[in-house]
């Protein structure tokens, strides 16, 4: 039996040196006075709502400065908690039309109710708005609502959303402003026929025909969505792949799921123009490469090809902050950036854009302020498509694992072949586990399924202690469950699954 590297490793900083810029020791000067803060943070999204109550937590006087008027940021508002209410809405409807039947659930029609739907997103929303807002007064964290930005390294002009200002001081200002949609030339979005991922959640009508723009997580769930609901879709994408950070096999296979569900893709294809004028849109497109032109009608046009850093209107010139040609603010292994006692922290920063990796930047800035240590490692975030099946994953794609030139082992296992996939009629699906081949230590583990990302958790813990694959195989996993796929999955890593 292999012996799992479960020995816990020291408290600390493993942020990919690619990232970083600084290296100078932690500052906490410049202001002073009886109403100044240990802590101020800009932006109450999920990376810096997190931040400041791990900051309150640990004793440090905390105010939060939040433009939107509602805490959640991107995600909570108009991002990762409404889509996924719309993907879970939508799912439910697209199974009474094609699944109950066979599962003996029988009835004469069905119909979306899609004001009822928004109603019960919208509700999910408010209701988890108002938990952060509880959270932050259980905490004691000082909430300030309106638009934040530098006067100095220690001074925050806020225009409240009340239409007054204030001035906010803090030893040490944490910057967590998010990321914004990235526009493309020639579009103007105007969230009624040529939308964000923000206007493709409240849309009022079923669209007859949607073209998405980008092939990527946000456009992909999107598109799910509306598809479920009756939806024509196409998929329009420069690159030769969807989601090109996927792993290349699973990738083929998701493509292929999207596509049994009517999802039409046009890939290497460039958006050259766009022209709203009538009842449609129409755009102009030609290959990635250059060539003939052609065009395609929709009723709307969902832009997702992106975000960028939200920094604008902050300041951050005034007082010399440094960012990188993407705009993004540079910092060091303590979330510092170049000018003392300003930290930035979420999609501001390089890394992976995702809300869970803001919340990790968030307490471990907080912890290296309070004198603490912190830890977050970027290359065992895990990423998930909340699509069905969802798909998910953790660590090195096969593709970069060739790239760096590592002996490695491959192991799959379909969930045609896991009891519990086949029992509940939803068998679409596969496990891959990667590693190293001298070691057996895991490199990689992808799985597509439904709850994929559930699953993942499983392999980023292990992931996470050093575990090889057989310490997996040798875990004992209660059968039936979707779980088992893994462990197969991986005994067949290091030997042989049992199933298959």
């Amino acid at each position: 039996m292999a012996i799992g590297s479960l020995a816990r490793r020291k408290a600390s900083t493993i942020l990919s040196s690619r990232y970083l810029k600084y290296s100078f020791s932690l500052s906490r000067g410049y202001a002073s006075g009886s109403d100044e803060n240990d802590v101020v943070v800009i932006g109450g999204g999920p990376g810096g709502y997190v931040a400041a109550i791990k900051a309150a937590q640990l004793g440090l006087k905390t105010t939060c400065i939040e433009k939107r008027g509602t805490l959640g940021g991107t995600c909570l508002n108009v991002g990762c908690i409404p889509s996924k209410a719309l993907l879970h809405s939508s799912h439910m409807y697209h199974e009474a039309q094609h699944s109950f039947a066979s599962h003996g659930v029988k009835f004469s029609s069905v119909e979306v109710d899609l004001p009822a739907m928004m109603a019960q997103k919208d509700k999910a929303v408010a209701g988890l708005t108002r938990g952060i807002e509880g959270l932050f007064k259980k905490n004691k964290v000082n909430y300030v609502k309106g638009y934040g930005k530098f006067l100095s390294p220690s001074e925050v002009s806020v225009d409240t959303v009340e239409g007054g200002n204030t001035i906010v001081k803090g030893k040490n200002i944490i910057i967590a402003t998010g990321s914004d949609v990235k526009s493309l030339p020639g579009l103007t979005i105007d969230e009624k026929r040529i939308v964000s991922s923000t206007g493709a959640l409240a849309l009022t009508e079923i669209p007859k025909k949607l073209v998405v723009i980008g092939a990527g997580y946000i456009g992909l769930e999107m598109g799910s969505v509306w598809a479920r609901l009756g939806s024509e879709v196409t998929v329009v994408e420069f690159a030769s792949d969807i989601v090109p950070t996927m792993d290349g096999e699973v990738r083929k296979q998701f493509q292929r799921s999207l596509e049994k569900q009517k999802m039409k893709f046009m890939l290497k294809t460039k958006v050259v123009s766009v022209d709203t004028v009538g009842d449609s849109v129409k755009l102009t497109l030609e290959p990635a490469a250059g060539g003939e032109q052609t065009t395609l009608e929709a009723d709307v046009v969902l832009v997702s090809a992106g975000r960028v850093p939200f920094t604008s209107g902050l300041g951050l010139d005034k007082i010399g902050v440094e960012t990188d040609k993407a705009g993004r603010i540079l910092v060091n292994e303590r979330f510092a950036s170049n000018v003392p006692g300003v930290y930035a922290i979420g999609d501001v920063i390089p890394g992976p854009m995702l809300a869970h990796k803001a919340e990790e930047d968030g307490v471990a800035c907080v912890e290296f302020i309070a004198g603490k240590e912190g830890h977050v490692d970027y290359d065992l975030v895990p990423g998930v498509c909340y699509t069905h099946p969802e798909v998910a994953s953790v660590g090195k794609t096969e593709e970069q694992v060739k790239a760096l030139g590592v002996d490695y082992r491959v192991g799959k296992f379909p969930f045609l072949a896991n009891s519990r996939a086949k029992a509940i009629d939803d068998a679409e699906g596969i496990v891959k586990v990667i590693a190293e081949k001298g070691t057996d230590k895991i490199l990689g583990v992808h799985i597509m399924s439904s709850n994929a990302g559930e699953l993942i958790h499983e392999a980023v813990l292990a992931m996470n202690y050093g575990a090889s694959s057989e310490d997996i195989a040798r875990t004992c996993h209660a059968h039936p469950t979707m779980s088992e796929a893994l462990k197969e999955a991986a005994m067949a890593t290091y030997d042989k699954p049992i199933h298959m």
